[in-house]
């Protein structure tokens, strides 16, 4: 069973939408590097939209059908909510992604002078290969939260005026002992040290770290940071540069990051562009930590979710946490994360009959996990089949896929978590390749059915 391809499918109104769509999600993605930024942007596009934060509602208020609200939890993860006709214990259609990607964190106590070098030290974040992170310009984001309670915002790298920081690899000339090891060895976590300076400017004639004192200096002008204040920062090294077009045709898009804010796009644009009253209320979840196993307060796995659905039911009736669980249980869910797209270079680790392709639409993973299913949600053929049919009635190219070889790896997302009530879920997503590298590509047909197919999810299933 071979899909079709979805460009053949387009009318010149098809493309002119789809020309919109990968623009805006190009800034997206440039403005949302990190957790903290995709949520401020999305939380901007939102309240354009008319969504009110619930935090700042007046006490007490209840909510109609048609009313929008979203749910900021911690400034690293947002649920977007819009009031369906039918209450809330009849269930909720939900999408819902993650907005974190691997990256380079600087340490607490990172930064050192080393033979006239200033090194930031850093611990890999998600599932990297490490060697892929040396030799090309990196910037850096993020937030120091000082003592006062004032939150500075770090960009570094990203405007064509700003410096750029990097990683240094060791020349071909003497790498014949470096170049005997796996791949996965190459370059160690303890080595992936960020060069940020080489300058000198003595404190003193004692000064034995110069060029740790220039680097401290520009902190302190710039920021109006101190050393210190890296003990509360939360700093991303991310790859520097702007989202591009990529293929002679334009028909994809190189970026860093699309893992899984393509998907976490595509659920915004398709909430945002609903205006009429669903039948039921709709969802998008953008979560954090999946690429570390969905854990902490702003991870899949914390309560927020459940939280803000409690909220709900009292802010539209009777809350009963007997109600909260009819809810939840009765709830039908799209877990939006990206899939292996097929690459012919490396043929070897696909099954070619079940593999997403680039360009034949968003892509529905039955399963993930590893080996023998480990650690999938693995949805029921019933509910597949009910979303073939919704798929096929709005027009939506889709696909179906698992994620390599059996036994080849594998891998997971929330899908599994949000099972756990009781709720249908599937994973829908976006075939990428290179996915987990410093850029990654996807095609962008398949952003433009991703954004269709969760516009027809959340208004029919």
């Amino acid at each position: 069973m071979e899909r079709k391809v979805a460009w053949e499918t387009y009318s010149n109104e098809d493309i002119a939408k789809l020309d919109a769509i990968c623009a805006n999600y190009a800034k997206f993605l440039d403005n949302g590097k990190t957790e903290r930024e995709c949520v401020s942007e999305a939380v901007k596009l939102a309240e354009k939209k008319g969504y009110k934060d619930f935090a700042k509602l007046k006490a007490g208020k209840k909510l109609k059908a048609g009313d929008c609200v979203y749910f900021n939890c911690m400034g690293k993860a947002v649920m977007l909510f819009k009031i369906g006709k039918q209450p809330l214990e009849k269930g909720l259609n939900i999408v819902g992604a993650h907005i974190d990607s691997p990256r380079i964190d600087i340490k607490q106590n990172p930064l050192y002078e080393e033979s006239g070098i200033a090194y930031l030290d850093t611990h890999y974040y998600g599932g990297i290969k490490k060697y892929q992170w040396v030799t090309i310009p990196l910037a850096m984001h993020g937030v120091v939260a000082k003592k006062d309670g004032e939150l500075v915002d770090i960009v570094i790298g990203e405007d064509p005026k700003d410096p750029v920081v990097g990683i240094s690899d060791l020349l071909i000339h003497l790498s014949a002992d470096q170049l005997q090891k796996k791949a996965s060895v190459v370059i160690e976590g303890e080595d992936l040290n960020i060069i940020i300076g080489n300058r000198p400017q003595k404190v003193d004639d004692n000064d034995k770290a110069p060029v740790k004192s220039a680097m401290l200096k520009i902190l302190e002008e710039k920021y109006g940071i101190e050393e210190e204040d890296f003990l509360s920062a939360e700093i991303e090294v991310v790859p520097a540069g702007p989202t591009r077009d990529f293929g002679l045709d334009r028909s994809m898009i190189l970026g860093y990051g699309h893992d899984d804010r393509v998907c976490a796009y595509a659920q915004i644009d398709a909430i945002l562009s609903i205006d009429e009253v669903p039948a039921y209320t709709i969802c998008c979840v953008l979560a954090d930590k999946e690429e570390i196993g969905s854990v902490g307060a702003t991870g899949m796995s914390a309560k927020y979710f459940e939280n803000a659905v409690a909220e709900l039911i009292n802010a539209t009736g009777d809350y009963s946490d007997l109600i909260l669980r009819r809810a939840l249980a009765a709830s039908r869910m799209l877990s939006c994360d990206v899939s292996a797209g097929f690459d012919p270079n490396f043929a070897g680790v696909f099954e070619a009959k079940n593999t997403a392709y680039l360009g034949r639409g968003v892509c529905f993973n039955k399963f993930t996990g590893r080996g023998g299913k480990g650690g999938s949600n693995d949805a029921n053929a019933e509910y597949l089949g009910k979303l073939r049919k919704l798929m096929d009635d709005a027009g939506v190219n889709f696909q179906t896929a698992e994620l390599g070889k059996v036994d080849q790896g594998g891998g997971g997302t929330i899908a599994y978590i949000c099972a756990a009530y009781g709720m249908e879920v599937i994973d829908s997503g976006v075939a990428v390749l290179s996915m987990h590298a410093p850029w990654e590509i996807i095609s962008k047909a398949d952003l433009y059915e991703a954004v269709k197919a969760y516009r027809a999810f959340m208004l029919n299933a």
